[in-house]
């Protein structure tokens, strides 16, 4: 009884690994089917991330984020800004997402140029241009 055990055993013990690997490299992430708890930890390290890569493209971030929970515009002059917020922090579970309980993303002409409070900031300033 003691072989057949480890028998089993070993081939288990050696597999593991193998099919952690194939889970983590294979299984895409997909915020469209997490939880809302998972897409907002999600959305938090992502939009971290983008701080490190200022050159990203806002068909990027669809494409990675899914469409954002809330989005404002403006055109001046020949620039356009958009305003994305993605949620990344639950206020109150209400079933109502509000910019409060989101991260906005500014992006000048389909380029990320801030985030967090500069893109609020930045995107006031532009605002404040066109009228």
């Amino acid at each position: 009884m003691n072989k057949r055990f480890w028998w089993w055993i070993i081939p288990i013990i050696c597999l593991y690994p193998l099919l952690t690997w194939l889970v983590l490299n294979f299984y895409p992430d997909d915020p469209a089917h997490m939880q809302w708890n998972d897409r907002e930890a999600f959305n938090r390290k992502y939009i971290a991330q983008l701080l490190q890569h200022p050159t990203t493209e806002r068909q990027q971030v669809i494409n990675r984020l899914g469409g954002p929970d809330i989005t404002e515009a403006v055109k001046l002059q020949n620039d356009i800004y958009q305003l994305m917020y993605y949620r990344t922090k639950r206020a109150i579970s209400d079933g109502i997402t509000t910019k409060d309980e989101c991260s906005p993303l500014l992006f000048k002409n389909q380029r990320l140029i801030a985030v967090e409070a500069e893109a609020i900031s930045r995107y006031q300033q532009a605002l404040n241009q066109a009228t």
